[in-house]
């Protein structure tokens, strides 16, 4: 980049020549408050913005000239090579903002493709949100609530994944099968599941901060020397950041500001309000979890605060990877034993798929997920969780089964006595 070039050939040749400078420390100090004026008077703005290209990037697949195939794989649609995130070669930034653009669009595609292809609805949060309040939303089937059976709720990880993903550089960079939700919520609803998918991550709404005018300091001749140099020296730190962000950021992005949504403003607080409003109030007799990474966290501090509800519901959780951590998160004995015959953790490792896993904590089984990549761990334990579930049903089917044997039986022998 041209501006990197001139500033530390300039800095370079100037160091050299104050290093070089004969005389004492003085001579060294006017040389280097000569090379910081220098520096000041080019004008890394203009020099910024020639090198990098402008902030402003596609609205949509077609105008990133991207499209998904027929695998479910991101490629261009005129080269058909995979997304390249190069574009600009030693433009880091420009190149991560230009990503950060295609995951959002990338972000309410995978929203069409719940509604369009899951026949998924989109529920918004809270439920008695006005309308002009900052609003999260889930997804759900239309049975989620009245199907008698069973339900599936899914959680992602932290980050910028929203409701459907488990990972937008899978989505990007391999296909929408491993990144996304799809084929668990099309594999349950088959199976018979209502599903509700969380959307842990969507916490707040982002608005342009209002600018304020900021006055010049007034000026004080009274001040005492002491603090005339403390005021000094804080400027002299405010122009060398200034002069610093003028050269790492010369396109001067919006000042942004954080709405939370109530009850809904962390991941922690909106699990809560959906397992209060929706999963504890669905007819499904069988409930079950998949929950990614920081999901798992979220599903541990659930069934920490609805510890007698989540027992009477869940019969089966599937951690991908989970990052939970049961004794910084102060979960007590009950809880460590409902987990331990409860919970399974896919997590990853060189080992093949669902061989058991040694682990110092004391709370659920351990197995791989047969791939040492974080984010595959979902999608490479795929088979192996719908198995662990089927088989958490069936059990649940033969106890329920024994119960109801139980209960004949006792009231066969009632009348008899009474006849």
């Amino acid at each position: 980049m041209r501006v990197y070039l001139v500033v530390s050939i300039i800095s370079t040749v100037w160091i050299a020549m104050a290093q070089n400078q004969p005389g004492g420390p003085e001579e060294k100090d006017k040389a280097s408050t000569a090379l910081k004026d220098l520096l000041s008077r080019i004008d890394l703005e203009e020099l910024m913005k020639k090198d990098e290209p402008p902030l402003k990037f596609p609205q949509t697949l077609d105008e990133f000239e991207y499209a998904f195939n027929e695998k479910g794989q991101l490629r261009h649609i005129k080269t058909g090579e995979p997304y390249v995130f190069n574009y600009h070669e030693d433009l880091h930034r420009w190149n991560q903002k230009r990503y950060e653009a295609l995951g959002e669009i990338i972000t309410h595609f995978v929203y069409e493709l719940l509604e369009k292809e899951c026949h998924l609805k989109k529920v918004y949060l809270p439920v008695d949100a006005t309308e002009d309040e900052p609003k999260s939303f889930i997804f759900m089937s239309e049975d989620a609530i009245t199907n008698p059976n069973k339900l599936m709720v899914l959680i992602h990880g932290s980050g910028v994944v929203r409701v459907g993903q488990w990972a937008r550089r899978l989505i990007i960079n391999e296909d929408l099968d491993s990144g996304t939700q799809i084929p668990f919520i099309k594999r349950a609803m088959n199976e018979g599941y209502g599903v509700i998918v969380l959307n842990t991550n969507e916490n707040y709404v982002e608005v342009e901060k209002s600018k304020k005018q900021v006055q010049p300091p007034a000026s004080d001749t009274d001040e005492p020397a002491e603090k005339k140099k403390k005021d000094d020296s804080q400027k002299e730190t405010i122009k060398r950041r200034d002069f610093y962000e003028k050269y790492r950021n010369p396109q001067k992005e919006k000042e942004t500001k954080h709405i939370p949504i109530r009850d809904n403003s962390t991941p922690e607080e909106h699990t809560l309000y959906v397992w209060d409003h929706f999963i504890s109030r669905s007819s499904a007799k069988n409930v079950v979890f998949v929950a990614h990474s920081y999901g798992g966290l979220v599903f541990v501090e659930l069934m920490i605060h609805r510890e007698a509800e989540v027992k009477s519901k869940v019969i089966s959780v599937a951690l991908t990877d989970s990052v939970h951590n049961v004794w910084h998160q102060d979960a007590g004995k009950s809880v460590l034993d409902w987990m331990q015959e409860h919970c399974r953790n896919w997590v990853s490792s060189s080992e093949p798929l669902d061989t058991p896993v040694e682990f110092m904590l004391p709370d659920c089984p351990r197995v791989s997920a047969g791939t040492e990549r974080h984010e595959l761990t979902s999608w490479k334990s795929f088979n192996s969780i719908f198995k662990y579930f089927t088989q958490a049903l069936e059990a649940q089917n033969t106890e329920a089964k024994s119960k109801s044997t139980v209960t004949t039986r006792s009231s066969h022998r009632k009348k008899s006595e009474e006849l």
